[in-house]
Order: C-alpha cells, then sequence, then structure tokens
C-alpha cells in the first residue's frame, strides 16, 4: 500500500434508489460511474471526483442484503472548515435526514450522526484527522 492507493467501500443493499438519494442528494457525493446487469447485479459508484476512495452498492435481484448488523458501523467524514461541515448537516436535514444519536457519545461531541435506509451510519465530524 501507499498514497497512490485508492479505496473503495462496496456493500449491497435492499434499498437501492433510496441509498442513492442518502448518499448524494443528502451527503452530496457525486455519481462516478454505474452498471446494470452484470452477472445480475447492479451498481453505482459515488464519491468526489479525483478523491481516492468512492463508495459503491449493489443490488442482486432475489438476494437479501439485510440490514446493518450494529448502531456502530460508521463511514467519518471529517470536516475541519465550521462552515463546510454546517453545510453538510444543513444538506442532510434539507433531503430529509435527520441526526440520531450515536451508539459512541464520542461522535455526538463535534459531530453529527446520520442513519442511511439500510441502518448504516455517516459522521460529519467537525474536525481534523491527522495520522
Amino acid at each position: 500500500m501507499d498514497r497512490k492507493t485508492n479505496l473503495r467501500v462496496a456493500r449491497p443493499t435492499n434499498n437501492f434508489e433510496e441509498i442513492m438519494r442518502f448518499y448524494i442528494a443528502g451527503l452530496g457525493l457525486e455519481e462516478l460511474g454505474s452498471f446494470e446487469d452484470h452477472d445480475g447485479f447492479d451498481g453505482m459508484m459515488m464519491g468526489m471526483s479525483g478523491a481516492p476512495y468512492h463508495l459503491e452498492f449493489t443490488r442482486k435481484r432475489g438476494h437479501d442484503a439485510g440490514r446493518a448488523p450494529t448502531k456502530d458501523n460508521l463511514l467519518v467524514f471529517y470536516l475541519p472548515d465550521e462552515q463546510e461541515w454546517q453545510a453538510a448537516v444543513d444538506r442532510m436535514v434539507k433531503a430529509g435526514y435527520l441526526p440520531v444519536p450515536s451508539f459512541n457519545p464520542y461522535w455526538d461531541r463535534d459531530g453529527r450522526t446520520f442513519e442511511d435506509p439500510d441502518g448504516y451510519r455517516v459522521v460529519l465530524q467537525h474536525g481534523t484527522w491527522s495520522n
């Protein structure tokens, strides 16, 4: 692994259209690509053009993908600029998604948590992360 490595987080969903709305209209990601009936799977990739990460959601007709196994399955986005963070939270609320209490109260101190239609959670964290 090195800094040129890209990350794709992929998971199935039973709520394909609702998931697209949550991550695109709510979170503000862009559709980066999609496919239909690839060996029985439909899918969409979303993220920010040029970013080293993206998400992929798939569905397979006749397959039950299930829901998140716990309330602590998280994607965390760090937004250090207060105005950008507040705009991201406001966009989620405007799209109809209200914050939920985090399972781990740490994320409520400087962030807001939103639950997607499959029960997986996204944290908009006002702060930075350094490695």
